[in-house]
């Protein structure tokens, strides 16, 4: 068992939008004999980007699965999107993945979200290996993205190859393990199945001692005889450097850097053999933590088939023909097709009647998923992602996801009747598929408004809602989601007291509340009651009142966000007291201190990253000023371009991108994600209330 499950690996491939992480997929597919075609994003027949919109816009959407095998190893791969709009798909999958490939374009370096994809695998703590793509494009510098690896990203990088060549005249690369040369022959292969061993070409020796030397000086530190060895200018196994290294990719202390063409076919292979020699198995990652349900302690739970099972949902899909599908990562034990499981965190069973495989929208029948597995389970009513799934006789609540809050949204207006009562059936399942989707009644209008994370992103929904679900709706103007929230300090009573001919009620509630310092929490309640003024049962609905009350502001009803909330005095009854009586005056006792504490509106603040060509540039700064933006950096980069980082508030950035590629000719790109919220100018918040 233990053999097979360290022949695993659950990788996924990251990185900025176009820098070709399909592409490398589609070659790395053919390549392992999973299809015997390779898939174009620019034909439209990638086999991962099998939705219609990713189709039509060369882009990719949603994370899609697949799975293949290379040099006796099973591989799992998630393709996951690069746009801004879809950063929660790369965030679910890095969740439930043990290594990540991060592709980096050669002419590009690093790009605004190969940034954000970095610091998401630093917080899953994911071992990467990075690979230098589009090594034949006009002003392709591998060098040049190699420190820029190791500079802006603050990695431990070290190449692992050097190509030979580059532009049009990248032929090759150079082994620095085994210190070989391998050549593709393109007029022989242009598939790039074929490649030979060669020698190293002399006018690179130099570099090669280089950056040999770079290398053992970074196994060195994890290897005292490796080192010993290279000073002594002794013969050293590769095979050796190859485990040194391993242990420190699999400890995030190496990243290994590889370099090719996905496009033009080369150093596919050399990578797929990376993935097997320094990727960890499911065996090498530390156990998955959890909480025991029963204790509420700290529990573990090691990638181990003979142990109970343990699994997470991390991703809903909805299939027309087959209904919901529930990807799942098996961490411990075996699940298999036909048996019945629990839903820890809903405390529910549910019953696997399907267990299959899949290849990106294609499927697999399989009777048993074991530790180390990713798979799709069919016949789950219940379960959510995020969800833990468990042997019922010994639970484990294993970590959830966190997913953003929306910062944009539209009404939508069904065209008829029909339509209408289609669109609450259909926006329910896409918010099942989609967590940072949202979608709620506007109770003065009666419209439907949905929210999401972008423009591109709500633009995505309501045509899926026209293409699969066959919903007819026009589309209004994007509004921003506004929150409220406090600048003073304030205190206030809240009472709840009704007495009736026979049992009444009666709660009364002081709280004291203060705005949230420097924290992204949306609240916070502390209990300081003494001497049991309001009895400790009570206090947990004190605090679901105030919480209830926070869902809908005062000024224009917004939600609340950012306050620090302190019980400090209450009163009960012996008789008439219950949770309803102090949950209400808990409410009031929130609205009352809210109206005092010189309440606000806050406005979401954009992160926003443009490339822009350098005679481009005051035109372009000009434009944020305009946008009531904030310029923080600016960045002068090697092929005459600057890279611009702003925070401008979202109210202002509608049709942004239409405009920037007016005032550039095209040639600018920008990326764009949520920062911050921090109060609206006194005229606009007026504005807005009004």
């Amino acid at each position: 068992m233990a053999s097979s499950l360290g022949k695993t690996r659950n990788i996924g491939i990251a990185a900025h939008i176009d820098a070709g992480k399909t592409t490398l997929t589609e070659r790395i597919l053919y390549y392992t004999a999973r299809t015997h075609k390779m898939g174009e994003v620019h034909d439209g027949n990638a086999t991962m980007d099998w939705m219609v919109q990713e189709r039509e816009r060369g882009i990719t959407i949603t994370s899609a699965a697949t799975y293949c095998q290379w040099l006796d190893h099973n591989i799992n791969i998630i393709d996951t999107p690069g746009h801004v709009d879809f950063t929660m798909e790369v965030e679910r999958s890095l969740r439930v993945l043990d290594g990540l490939i991060v592709l980096f374009c050669a002419v590009g370096g690093v790009q605004p979200q190969s940034e954000t994809v970095w610091r998401q695998a630093n917080r899953y703590n994911v071992p990467r290996l990075a690979f230098v793509n589009k090594m034949d494009r006009a002003g392709s510098d591998f060098y040049s993205t190699f420190e820029q690896i190791s500079e802006k990203l603050k990695a431990s990088a070290v190449p692992v190859q050097l190509p030979i060549g580059s532009e049009d005249k990248f032929r090759g690369l150079i082994d620095l393990v085994e210190n070989k040369a391998y050549y593709y022959d393109v007029e022989e292969d242009e598939l790039g199945t074929i490649y030979r061993e060669g020698e190293i070409p002399s006018d690179m020796a130099e570099e090669v001692t280089r950056f040999r030397e770079l290398l053992f000086e970074k196994i060195g530190a994890f290897d005292d005889a490796i080192l010993e060895s290279f000073l002594a200018d002794e013969e050293i196994d590769s095979e050796d450097i190859k485990r040194i290294l391993r242990q420190a990719t699999i400890g995030n202390q190496i990243v290994p850097v590889f370099a090719g063409s996905a496009f033009r076919n080369k150093g596919v292979q050399l990578l797929l053999n990376g993935v097997v020699d320094y990727l960890p198995s499911p065996v090498d990652v530390p156990a998955v933590k959890g909480i025991d349900p029963s204790s509420g302690e700290e529990d573990t739970r090691a990638s181990d088939p003979r142990l109970p099972a343990a699994a997470l949902a991390f991703k809903i899909a909805t299939d027309p023909h087959v209904g919901k599908l529930t990807f799942i990562r098996v961490y411990s034990g075996k699940i298999e097709k036909g048996t019945t499981v629990l839903n820890v965190g809903k405390n529910k069973r549910e019953r696997i009647m399907r267990l299959i495989r899949m290849h990106a929208n294609q499927r697999e029948d399989v009777d048993m998923a074991k530790a180390g597995d990713i798979v799709v389970a069919i016949g789950l009513k219940e379960t959510t992602t995020g969800d833990t799934l468990t042997n019922r006789k010994y639970p484990i609540l294993l970590e959830s996801i966190l997913f953003p809050e929306p910062v944009i949204s539209v009404a939508l207006e069904p065209k008829s009747k029909a339509d209408q009562e289609r669109l609450s059936s259909s926006l329910a399942r896409l918010s099942e598929e989609d967590p940072t989707f949202k979608y709620s009644t506007d109770e003065e209008s009666g419209q439907m408004i949905i929210s999401g994370m972008g423009e591109l992103h709500l633009e995505i929904i309501v045509d899926r809602l026209l293409r699969e679900f066959k919903v007819l709706a026009r589309v209004g103007k994007p509004q921003v989601a506004y929150r409220e929230a406090i600048l003073g300090e304030a205190e206030a009573e809240g009472k709840f007291i009704k007495q009736t001919g026979g049992k009444g009620q009666y709660g009364v509630v002081k709280l004291r509340i203060k705005p949230l310092k420097d924290s992204t929490d949306i609240f916070k309640f502390t209990d300081s009651i003494v001497g049991g003024a309001v009895p400790r049962e009570f206090i947990p609905s004190v605090e679901r009142g105030c919480k209830e009350a926070m869902s809908s502001g005062i000024l224009a009803g917004y939600p609340i966000i950012g306050v620090d909330i302190t019980l400090i005095d209450g009163d009960y009854h012996s008789i008439d007291s219950s949770e309803i009586a102090f949950r209400v005056a808990g409410s009031i006792g929130f609205q009352e201190a809210f109206r005092k504490a010189d309440p606000c509106l806050m406005e979401p603040i954009m992160d926003v990253d443009i490339t822009a060509p350098e005679h481009t540039m005051g035109d372009v700064i000009g434009d944020l000023n305009g946008r009531r933006g904030k310029v923080n950096d600016i960045d002068h980069l090697q092929d005459g371009s600057v890279r611009i980082k702003a925070e401008v508030p979202l109210a202002e950035m509608f049709g942004y991108t239409t405009d920037l590629r007016s005032r550039t000719q095209g040639r600018a790109s920008h990326v764009m994600e949520f920062h911050h919220y921090e109060p609206l100018p006194d005229e606009l918040e007026k504005d807005i209330i009004g």
